[in-house]
């Protein structure tokens, strides 16, 4: 039986590109270019690796965004996954992560799995709760924050690092899991994966398709919001001593005025 693997990816702003936000104070994703969140990257690799050690093993990528969004697709699909969901309706604006979880989840129903795998977090909201209200939603085990995991004989067996202790996890399939970035350094695309994303198949689905209401997702819908928001102060010029002979005592007068030793 063929193991069916799914992995949430997202589209997010180039974390090294200014971001701003629009008037109704979501981000402005037409003011940066937009990338796969380097993260998800990671649970893309996890997914590949598991379909390789597998008999049998289809890895479906899916998202939920704007048309662009198909670009952090195709990424996902020329590192090696097989096909593609994407939902994309314009009622999805301003949708926060428990009508993320939703839309995913009735994604996720809709093409059928036995394996679900995100990355820690997003590199724009950056909550990390996504994965374990996922697996809420479908009514399944979740493990989360794992550093390195196997599946044998419908089991997954995961580590989770703390900051003083190492923890074993085992689920039955099917199951939500999120690893972070010591799972394993993601593969860089070939040129010949590259070409062949190209033709693999990208399934369009909109909010009627999935039984999702308007007031479910999007600004409606969503259980937070930004009240207010400015933008950064320009950096100030710093502060420039002329060592001449008291270089260090002005250094330790000014950690000491800002509380800094």
């Amino acid at each position: 039986m063929t193991m069916r693997i799914v992995v949430c990816v997202k589209y997010v702003p180039d974390a090294t590109g200014d971001r701003y936000f629009a008037e109704d104070l979501t981000t402005d994703r037409d003011a940066v270019d937009g990338l796969l969140s380097e993260l998800d990257e990671y649970a893309v690799e996890q997914a590949l690796q598991i379909a390789e050690a597998a008999d049998d093993a289809e890895i479906t990528v899916v998202t939920v965004g704007p048309e662009d969004a198909q670009d952090a697709l195709r990424k996902a699909l020329s590192m090696g996954a097989d096909k593609a969901l994407h939902v994309e309706d314009d009622d999805l604006h301003g949708t926060d992560v428990m009508g993320t979880s939703l839309v995913l989840a009735k994604a996720i129903e809709h093409t059928g799995y036995d394996l679900v795998l995100c990355g820690m977090a997003s590199t724009d909201g950056s909550m990390g709760v996504l994965p374990a209200i996922l697996a809420e939603r479908l009514g399944v085990p979740q493990m989360t924050l794992l550093s390195e995991l196997t599946v044998q004989d419908s089991v997954i067996t995961g580590r989770r690092d703390g900051d003083s202790a190492s923890e074993e996890l085992r689920a039955a399939l099917p199951a939500v899991v999120s690893v972070t970035d010591q799972s394993g350094e993601a593969r860089y695309p070939s040129f010949k994966g590259i070409m062949a994303a190209k033709k693999k198949p990208v399934e369009s689905l909109d909010l009627s398709d999935l039984g999702i209401e308007e007031d479910q997702v999007g600004l409606k819908g969503a259980w937070t919001k930004v009240d207010e928001a400015a933008q950064r102060p320009a950096r100030t010029v710093g502060t420039i001593v002329n060592d001449e002979g008291e270089g260090a005592k002005q250094l330790a007068e000014f950690l000491a005025s800002q509380r800094l030793v």
